[in-house]
């Protein structure tokens, strides 16, 4: 998990640099679900540079 977050980061930072072009933008989506039986959080975090789309999700 660790070396999959390291790479995820390296990647990101990369992107933003715009050391491969034009900088792209993180898109970052989050909601909660309520329901009987508890409450539950969710993230989701994608750069997405057609045609290669990166995302991580908790």
């Amino acid at each position: 998990m660790t070396r999959l977050t390291a790479a995820f980061a390296l990647t990101a930072l990369l992107a933003a640099c715009g050391v491969d072009g034009e900088p792209v933008r993180p898109t970052v989506n989050g909601g909660v679900t309520i329901s009987n039986s508890g409450v539950y959080p969710s993230a989701t975090i994608s750069l997405s540079r057609w045609p290669v789309w990166i995302g991580v999700g908790l």
